[in-house]
């Protein structure tokens, strides 16, 4: 006899009406124990432990696992339409009517002044140094580009372990640059003024995901980076120790992209991925706060308003649009019939009346925020732009394209 069947049968010898077990009836164990005992109370004693076992099976067989997944999905849906309700309640104006009354852009010409070549292949990602002079590049040939935007000199060049390096940033202190792709890492290479020196050799690799990281952003020190990865997660780590400090859980698919809120003191950012959310996360809880779902396709790129109280998105499905974080809603969607190619990449500038995008189809529209109209369109690359940042100082924005070039 096992234990379970020594402590049915005390228990059978302990219950008040001395009901017998049937002849070849299965023991159950010790844990249902109360629960058979008090149903065999309930029934008067006179049903044998069998018969108990047989009307708890029948009881627990009636509710399928699937009508319970079922039910709760209904449930959940039903809370969604109610929450959509009630936001739709207090949607009592669009933005373009509040800016019915302010005075529209009038035209204006925006050229290519430079243009940075030596990438071999597609440039995937670009972001600006602090000192509003400098940029990295990253690209699908593996080499990661410092550059001087004024002279169009090339500072630095690192070769990564693989090709499509998806993303690059500039440290805020601009000591420093980080980078990765389909190697699953983040990788930091300190910067200096010997321009000989070899930088792969002080290579530090900080993260580590389970899928291609699609883009990385230091915080307001160059001692903690954020991440995005393939494998749906976002994650915050220690420059120095290489440590997890926080994951940000929530995306049903592939994160694509992600921007880090503009106060000194911010402590959330955005993100947006191939399941059409953008996600707000709180960086010191690892919560999401707040989500949006009105994209029709893959989110590839979020940049917040500079003021931090709203932010843009840009899709495949041919539109930009802006959430307002106050109102917990879209207020607002950039988009013409005309344009039927994806957004690649979104910025703001630095007054936030002017929103650019990077489109597949080859060029850069640039929409009146307030308004929702278009007030210019920018051709030169003769391919798709691929990333997109403006300034610092706001005098200027940089692209990367397919066409293996950045134009500043």
């Amino acid at each position: 006899m096992n234990n379970s069947q020594v402590e049915w049968g005390a228990a059978e010898d302990a219950a008040p009406y001395g009901a017998a077990a049937s002849p070849g009836c299965r023991s159950p164990p010790p844990l249902l124990l109360l629960f058979f005992l008090l149903l065999h109370l309930k029934t008067g004693g006179a049903s044998s432990p069998c018969d108990v076992m047989t009307a708890a099976s029948a009881v627990s067989s009636e509710v399928q696992p699937n009508e319970t997944l079922t039910h709760l999905k209904t449930e959940s849906d039903t809370l969604k339409t109610k929450l959509e309700e009630e936001r739709a309640k207090l949607h009592d104006v669009e933005l373009h009517q509040v800016a019915e009354k302010v005075d529209g852009l009038g035209q204006f010409i925006m050229k290519t002044r430079r243009t940075l070549k030596g990438h071999g292949n597609k440039v995937l990602c670009m972001d600006w140094c602090k000192d509003k002079r400098r940029i990295v590049s990253s690209s699908q040939d593996g080499k990661v580009i410092v550059w001087d935007a004024f002279t169009t000199n090339k500072e630095h060049a690192v070769t990564m372990p693989c090709t499509w390096v998806m993303a690059c940033a500039y440290a805020p202190s601009g000591c420093a640059v980080a980078c990765g792709g389909l190697d699953n890492k983040c990788s930091v290479y300190p910067l200096s003024l010997d321009k000989n020196e070899n930088l792969a050799a002080k290579k530090k690799s900080v993260a580590m995901h389970t899928n291609y990281l699609s883009a990385c952003s230091f915080t307001n020190s160059d001692m903690q980076i954020l991440t995005s990865s393939g494998d749906g997660t976002c994650a915050l780590w220690d420059v120095e120790s290489g440590q997890l400090l926080q994951s940000f859980h929530g995306h049903a698919a592939d994160v694509l992209c992600l921007d880090l809120a503009p106060s000194e003191t911010g402590n959330t950012f955005v993100s947006g991925g191939c399941d059409k959310k953008a996600n707000v996360w709180d960086m010191r809880s690892g919560q999401c706060i707040q989500s949006f779902e009105t994209h029709e396709s893959d989110i590839n790129s979020v940049r917040y308003y500079p003021s931090g109280d709203a932010f843009a998105s840009g899709s495949d499905d041919a539109t930009c649009r802006l959430y307002d974080l106050r109102a917990d809603r879209e207020v607002a969607i950039y988009s013409k019939e005309s344009i039927i190619f994806g957004v690649s990449s979104v910025d703001f500038s630095l007054s936030g009346r002017l929103l650019f995008g990077g489109y597949n189809d080859y060029t850069i529209n640039v929409w009146d925020v307030l308004k929702g109209t278009r007030v210019s369109i920018l051709f030169g690359h003769e391919n798709r732009v691929s990333t997109l940042r403006v300034s610092p100082d706001g005098t200027a924005f940089c692209t990367g394209s397919w066409d293996h070039t950045l134009r500043v």
